[in-house]
């Protein structure tokens, strides 16, 4: 299975702790931009170290959101 992490532009803040978290998977400017993939658990990670709750993770194949 292969695991996207999504970024909803509109309530994203550019607090940055998702790049922190997952630097290899988000670029930080005005808003945070997906840049790559991990494992779902740094993903996931990356997305509870969201303050704004911008970011969710689905399943790339089936498009089933796994987080929140």
């Amino acid at each position: 299975m292969t695991y996207m992490a999504k970024v909803d532009e509109f309530s994203c803040s550019a607090h940055g702790d998702c790049a922190l978290v997952a630097p290899g998977v988000f670029r930080v400017d005005d808003i945070a931009e997906v840049v790559g993939t991990a494992p779902v658990d740094v993903l996931v990670k990356a997305a509870e170290a969201c303050p704004a709750m911008a970011i969710t993770v689905v399943d790339d194949d089936t498009g089933e959101q796994v987080y929140p």
